[in-house]
C-alpha cells in the first residue's frame, strides 16, 4: 500500500516515539533541534536493514557528522514480535549479535566474523515504544486504517476497495502490538527513514533504499531557513 506523505506535514522531530536508548542518545529530542536530523528505522529481524541501510546510515554519518548531520538508529516491531526485542537489539549493540534471519542472510553473504557484525553503529540507538495492542478490531477501525493508508482509497472499484479492507483485516487480525513511531508516521515497513530539518520539521521518509537522500541532505544542510 501507499501511504500519503502530505498527512505527515505537521509532524515534527518530537513525534518520534523512544521507549528506551541502549547507545548513547540526547537528554531529550529537543536537543537535536538545529542539526538535521535522519531517524533510522529497522527491525532487528530484517535482512535488508542490515545489508543496505544500515552500512548506507554509517557512511552518511561519517561524510555529514561534522557538517551538522544527527543519525538515530530507531528499533522497531511491526511483526516476529518474539524476534524484535530490546533484548535482541541490546545484544546487537554491545557485541554486533545478530539473530533470525538477519543471521541467516548474513552468513550466507559472508558478511559475519563468527555470527557477529563486522562493524558497530556509530550513532546513538533506541527502540520504538512497543505496547501490546488492545484497541478492538471492528468494521470503523479497518476502514479508518485503509483510509489512512490509501489516500486514493474512495475513489477505487469496488472490487479493489475490498481487497484493499481485506488486507488490511488481515493484518490487523495478526497484529498483537502497535509500535509508536512506526504507526505514527505510517511507514510501510523496514528499512524507512524519517529526514528532519534544523527546526525539527518533517521533509521526507522514505522505504528502502532511496539514492536522492544525500542530495536532500545536503540541501538541508545548506539552508539557513
Amino acid at each position: 500500500m501507499a501511504f500519503s506523505f502530505t498527512t505527515m506535514n505537521n509532524y515534527t522531530l518530537h513525534n518520534i516515539s523512544i521507549e528506551t536508548w541502549v547507545q548513547g542518545g540526547p537528554n531529550t529530542l529537543n536537543d537535536l533541534v538545529g542539526s538535521v536530523v535522519l531517524v533510522e528505522v529497522f527491525q532487528v529481524n530484517c535482512p535488508g536493514c542490515f545489508m543496505y541501510a544500515l552500512p548506507k546510515a554509517i557512511q552518511l554519518h561519517e561524510h555529514y557528522q561534522d557538517k551538522g548531520l544527527k543519525i538515530i538508529g530507531l528499533a522497531t516491531a511491526f511483526e516476529d514480535y518474539d524476534k524484535n526485542t530490546l533484548g535482541n537489539l541490546q545484544r546487537l549493540v554491545e557485541s554486533g549479535e545478530v539473530i533470525g534471519e538477519t543471521l541467516k542472510a548474513l552468513t550466507h553473504q559472508g558478511m559475519l566474523t563468527d555470527g557477529k557484525l563486522k562493524w558497530r553503529l556509530p550513532f546513538p540507538v533506541g527502540m520504538d515504544r512497543v505496547l501490546p495492542e488492545s484497541e478492538p478490531l471492528t468494521e470503523e477501525r479497518i476502514l479508518s486504517y485503509t483510509r489512512n493508508c490509501l489516500p486514493e482509497f474512495d475513489g477505487l472499484l469496488e472490487e479493489r476497495k475490498q481487497a484493499a479492507l481485506n488486507q488490511v483485516r488481515n493484518y490487523l487480525q495478526q497484529k498483537t502490538m502497535k509500535a509508536e513511531t512506526f504507526e505514527r508516521f505510517a511507514l510501510q515497513g523496514t528499512p524507512s527513514s524519517i529526514l528532519f530539518d534544523r527546526k525539527g520539521q518533517i521533509q521526507d521518509i522514505s522505504f528502502g533504499q532511496t539514492e536522492s537522500q544525500p542530495a536532500l541532505i545536503e540541501q538541508l544542510l545548506a539552508s539557513t531557513d
